[in-house]
């Protein structure tokens, strides 16, 4: 099979990391996080050649879910007409909650409330494959009770949301927040991935696991 390959749109007031993952020459492509605009990240995946799969959410701050039904209806809608199946977005069971009140995923103090759900609800240590690619989930609270990492171990792609940063760690001042749940999801989950693996944060520049454990000041 052809090389998974991950690209980026810097989306939003917070400037956050949407992320869609593709094979090399294979036109679909699954998206994580549609941080805002879910319309405009539909049509500009379209505009080169894509297709969505469907949609993986790390967590259900507002900064990470304003485009998910946007980009849900368009791309639904586009596979109905072409007699496919719906496209769904997935998170982890313990966020369905935070996403479906706007107080708790912070979207109503931002200034626009956002309730919305995600189509599949999934469980620390489940697979997921979509548009020929498998990844596992690796439940990381936290940063928020239900946050979650997804792990394409076939490529040694790690997507972190807002649990593991270069240099830095997500905050745990939001509801279900924990600073301490953080740093040990850190520890026991992703500090055990291979050091070479490659981890594309919600916000900023990616990094690596080894570079990470070295250098982090908050997980020493």
């Amino acid at each position: 099979m052809s090389e998974i390959k991950i690209g980026r749109m810097v989306m939003g007031v917070c400037q956050t990391n949407c992320y869609f993952l593709y094979r090399q020459g294979e036109r679909l492509a699954v998206v994580v996080d549609p941080a805002d605009r879910g319309r405009d990240i539909y049509d500009s995946l379209r505009r080169n050649g894509f297709s969505v799969a469907g949609i993986l959410l790390t967590h259900g701050h507002f900064d990470h879910i304003w485009g998910l039904d946007g980009l849900r209806d368009a791309a639904g809608a586009s596979a109905e007409a072409e007699g496919l199946e719906p496209v769904k977005a997935y998170a982890c069971k313990a966020e369905r909650e935070l996403l479906k009140n706007a107080g708790m995923n912070v979207s109503r103090q931002a200034g626009r409330a956002c309730e919305t759900y995600a189509d599949v609800y999934v469980e620390d240590g489940e697979e997921i494959t979509l548009a020929g690619m498998t990844c596992r989930v690796i439940a990381t609270p936290g940063h928020t009770g239900g946050g979650c990492c997804y792990y394409f171990q076939e490529a040694g792609i790690l997507v972190s949301g807002d649990t593991l940063f270069a240099g830095s760690v997500g905050r745990t001042d939001f509801p279900t927040g924990s600073m301490g749940t953080l740093v040990r999801s850190i520890k026991e989950k992703l500090f055990v991935l291979p050091e070479d693996t490659r981890v594309y944060p919600g916000h900023g520049e990616s990094t690596t696991i080894g570079d990470e454990k070295k250098n982090n000041p908050f997980c020493g």
